[in-house]
């Protein structure tokens, strides 16, 4: 008899915190800066990422301590991902609350390593070479791929 995957009997909100985690496909989407307009409508992306964020393996380099050092680093949780409209529909937390489902490019459903086209662009700029006076420079639009 087939394993049924623990996100097709479970509610996000009843995973463990290994199940939450394992559903973060380690794109590096979320650890990309965004400017938001003043009157908070508008949210732009930039190619500019963290400086804690790894591009060789997508994975944080302070992760259990990213929001003490980064404080507007948002840990996202079940109750807030579908409030979230800037988080990308690749976002695989974003698609879990969408559909109920992982999508079939998750490496929990495809057992392969997610593909390239899913995670930043290796042409990122870390933060830490950007003045924050030209973040705005570094706006990117909806066709390009970061």
């Amino acid at each position: 008899m087939p394993h049924t995957p623990f996100w097709k009997t479970k509610k996000p909100d009843s995973f463990t915190a290994e199940e939450w985690e394992s559903v973060c496909m380690h794109c590096g989407k979320c650890c990309l800066i965004r400017l938001q307009d003043e009157a908070g409508a508008d949210v732009y992306e930039t190619d500019v990422i963290c400086r804690y964020h790894d591009c060789q393996t997508h994975l944080c380099r302070c992760y259990a301590e990213r929001c003490r050092l980064v404080p507007e680093c948002l840990r996202l949780t079940p109750q807030n991902i579908g409030a979230l409209s800037w988080i990308p529909d690749t976002c695989a937390y974003a698609f879990l609350a969408q559909t109920g489902d992982l999508p079939p490019w998750h490496p929990l459903v495809s057992g392969k390593p997610l593909p390239a086209e899913f995670k930043v662009s290796p042409h990122v700029v870390s933060e830490l070479l950007v003045p924050l006076d030209e973040l705005e420079d570094h706006i990117v639009e909806d066709d390009d791929n970061v």
